[in-house]
C-alpha cells in the first residue's frame, strides 16, 4: 500500500501544479476556462484519495500523529507531496 500511496502523492502533486501553474493562468490571463473543470476533477479525486490513503497508513502502520499530520498537511501546498514523498518514502542513502 506504500507503493500506491507514494504514486498517488507524486499524481496529486502533479495535478496540483497543472491546475494553479497552467490551468488557472489559462482562465484568468487568456480567457480560457475550458481546462480549469477536468483538471480541478482530477486534482479533487487525487486529493481525496491521497487523505483516505494517509489515514488507512496511519493506523496500518500506526504512524505516530505528527507525522500523520505532516504528511496530510503537505497536500497543501505546490511541491508539498514531492517534498514529503522524498522525506518519509525515498529511498535510503547509502552512506
Amino acid at each position: 500500500m506504500i507503493r500506491l500511496f507514494k504514486i498517488i502523492a507524486i499524481l496529486e502533486g502533479i495535478s496540483a501544479l497543472v491546475l494553479f501553474f497552467i490551468a488557472m493562468p489559462l482562465k484568468y490571463i487568456w480567457d480560457s476556462p475550458e481546462y480549469i473543470r477536468p483538471t480541478g476533477m482530477a486534482h479533487g479525486v487525487l486529493f481525496t484519495i491521497y487523505i483516505v490513503l494517509a489515514t488507512m497508513l496511519k493506523f496500518e502502520m500506526n504512524w505516530p500523529w505528527k507525522k500523520y499530520i505532516i504528511i496530510c498537511l503537505a497536500s497543501i501546498p505546490p511541491f508539498g507531496t514531492f517534498i514529503m514523498e522524498r522525506k518519509y518514502f525515498g529511498t535510503p542513502s547509502n552512506s
